[in-house]
């Protein structure tokens, strides 16, 4: 195969990726506590050098580019815009820090705070998974009077504090797993330590980090690049076609 349609290929493949990426972001614009994704770029080396025949800088025929790679998925973990709500379940995080969720046998990090309340009185994400508590435990009221959540995360019912939303920032938050439904989990071996002095505001929930007219810009520049990486590839492929023709024409 011609080099310069491999390259091609290579560049339509990269820019397909990032579409896919980008949307993803868009269909979670309106999504509470989304974190916006990015694919991150890096020049490939040639096919050679891949393969392990040749290295970079050898100077023979075999050191020339091999075009882009998506070299991974990075997430941005800039705080969200505070919407109010004004129900009760409802908190966000001004500042740094996640809540803890409870999945199966594992714990999982979200920024989603648009909570509620199941049958058993228990608070719960949007698909039903337990609210962890600083102790490690479910958040469950005991009563069914009037309630709240103070800014420093502590859930109140009938002037008595019931638990303290657990609030834990991680190492890095680069190294955080996307774990679906908005959560991410550490990575092994990775620790969360509890934030001091949480600024929990109740009535409140982190939006999306997705800006709809930006995403929407590259959207239409990946699009463009992936056809002109397709164009590329149709146009070698008709010179070969047309040289393969020429040659045959003249045996």
């Amino acid at each position: 195969m011609p080099y310069g349609i491999y390259m091609s290929a290579e560049g339509a493949q990269a820019q397909a990726q990032r579409m896919e990426i980008i949307s993803n972001n868009l269909a979670n614009a309106e999504t509470v506590g989304f974190k916006r994704q990015l694919a991150i770029f890096q020049a490939r080396f040639a096919e050679a050098t891949q393969r392990g025949q040749d290295y970079p800088g050898s100077g023979s025929i075999n050191d020339v580019g091999g075009g882009v790679e998506v070299r991974e998925t990075r997430t941005d973990f800039r705080q969200g815009a505070l919407r109010q709500t004004n129900r009760e379940s409802d908190v966000a995080i001004d500042g740094d820090g996640f809540f803890e969720i409870q999945n199966g046998n594992q714990r999982l990090l979200t920024k989603a705070g648009n909570f509620t309340l199941d049958q058993n009185s228990r608070l719960v994400t949007q698909t039903g998974r337990p609210v962890l508590s600083a102790d490690g435990a479910p958040i469950v009221l005991p009563g069914q009077g009037p309630w709240h959540i103070n800014t420093d995360g502590s859930v109140v019912q009938q002037e008595n504090i019931v638990a303290t939303l657990s609030v834990v920032a991680p190492e890095s938050t680069n190294r955080l797993i996307h774990a679906g439904e908005n959560m991410f989990s550490l990575p092994q071996g990775g620790t969360a330590t509890t934030v001091a002095n949480p600024q929990v505001l109740s009535g409140y929930v982190e939006q999306s980090t997705v800006d709809p007219m930006t995403e929407m810009m590259q959207l239409i520049e990946a699009t463009r690049a992936f056809e002109a990486n397709t164009k590329l590839i149709q146009h070698q492929d008709s010179a070969v076609g047309n040289l393969l023709g020429r040659v045959l024409r003249a045996g």
